[in-house]
């Protein structure tokens, strides 16, 4: 039966298609699948999902993901291990590094050693989740076999980014719906790929990292923070307060008032940041707010700790901010101007939504926000004693 979002490019024949089908969506076989989603930080967090998914209903199934370089950190806590079944290989691109150098003959070493590792493997099933022309080419070079079918978006979404020219690249073009969170659009193109009923979130919530992952991270070390006698970190709280895009970002005043509300029940308040510009600004909110911290710069493994120890997770529509959201802790995601059903998280009580596009939420209603998942945090602690 064919999918009701797709169209089937003529070169494959459906036989072919039926013949793939029923060889995997039993799990008996292990088809060969290669994950396409190269960037950025926020899309290839909320791409995680599709991992379970497909191991959850092809156990033996070869999963490869293809990646930028920078974002290689995110996808590692779910490698395979003797004692964990995930991704089988990261196959790493530098695409945005490349092109600042194209004539450079170390620029195309790197690429032929990429494109042999992308042709060491026939794949048998291709997830094209991105809908550039960059990712689809990906997907060109991806050695495949035979009945191979390559399945891609169709059309574009609100407020992402989106090249039609992509869909003569696949073998499926997957309709979604134009307002489609970035979890259910990547869900959707793996459905469609092998024929699948289109998942429920309500019945099968997104996973993302393994739970052992989380409990095992190491100490975390950042020079300033307040310690109790006993040694132990004091309560603190991350704002990531920075995103690429000026509109997306809450006023400086806003997180100047919070902060100090915050800081008046005893928690240290943290402003990481990602370039000069962003670190000045964390310096200006810092200077404004007793005990504020603006930590060095800190790199996805260091984000991962300073998340999981945190007391709170505060931020704008951004990368880091979703981080924390699948790290399953206390989160409160601020929307400025960017649509909240794009990315808000769904999956945990534990998360909370604010403000949407052109909406930015006020200062009283986070900081409500923020008390409500304090306190329901430490109602959880005090259950598990």
């Amino acid at each position: 039966m064919t999918h009701p979002r797709q169209t089937q490019s003529s070169k494959f024949a459906e036989v072919d298609k039926l013949d793939l089908i029923n060889s995997t969506s039993t799990g008996s076989k292990a088809p060969k699948i290669l994950l396409v989603k190269l960037s950025s930080l926020g899309d290839v967090l909320h791409n995680l999902p599709i991992v379970w998914d497909l191991r959850k209903r092809l156990p033996n199934a070869q999963i490869d993901w293809i990646v930028e370089e920078a974002y290689v950190p995110l996808l590692a806590p779910l490698q395979t291990t003797e004692k964990f079944r995930g991704i089988d290989r990261i196959i790493s691109v530098a695409f945005r590094r490349w092109r600042k150098s194209l004539l450079s003959p170390s620029t195309w070493r790197e690429f032929f050693a990429m494109r042999q590792l992308l042709q060491a493997t026939s794949y048998d099933v291709v997830i094209e989740t991105q809908g550039l022309l960059k990712s689809a080419l990906v997907c060109a070079l991806a050695r495949k076999s035979a009945v191979a079918i390559v399945a891609g978006l169709g059309n574009a979404t609100e407020y992402s980014g989106y090249e039609p020219l992509a869909r003569s690249f696949y073998s499926q073009s997957v309709h979604v719906p134009v307002k489609c969170h970035a979890i259910d659009r990547s869900r959707q193109v793996m459905c469609s790929a092998f024929d699948w009923p289109l998942l429920n979130r309500a019945d099968e919530p997104p996973r993302f990292y393994p739970t052992e992952f989380v409990k095992h991270l190491p100490d975390l070390s950042i020079e300033g923070l307040k310690k109790a006698t006993d040694g132990s970190v004091m309560p603190y709280i991350v704002c990531f307060h920075s995103t690429a895009r000026a509109a997306k970002r809450w006023p400086n005043e806003s997180w100047v008032d919070l902060g100090k509300a915050l800081a008046n029940h005893g928690y240290q308040l943290i402003f990481p940041w990602g370039s000069a510009a962003e670190r000045r600004e964390s310096n200006l909110i810092a200077s404004q707010i007793s005990g504020a911290i603006v930590p060095k710069a800190i790199s996805i493994e260091e984000a991962y700790i300073l998340i999981a120890y945190a007391a709170l997770t505060i931020g704008v529509d951004t990368g880091l901010t979703h981080l924390a959201a699948v790290l399953g802790k206390p989160t409160v995601e601020l929307y400025c101007d960017s649509p909240r059903w794009k990315t808000e998280g769904y999956w945990s009580e534990q998360i909370s939504n604010h403000g949407d596009l052109q909406q930015p939420p006020t200062v009283t209603e986070v900081f409500d926000a923020c008390q409500r998942l304090i306190g329901y945090r430490q109602l959880q602690r005090q259950d598990s004693v």
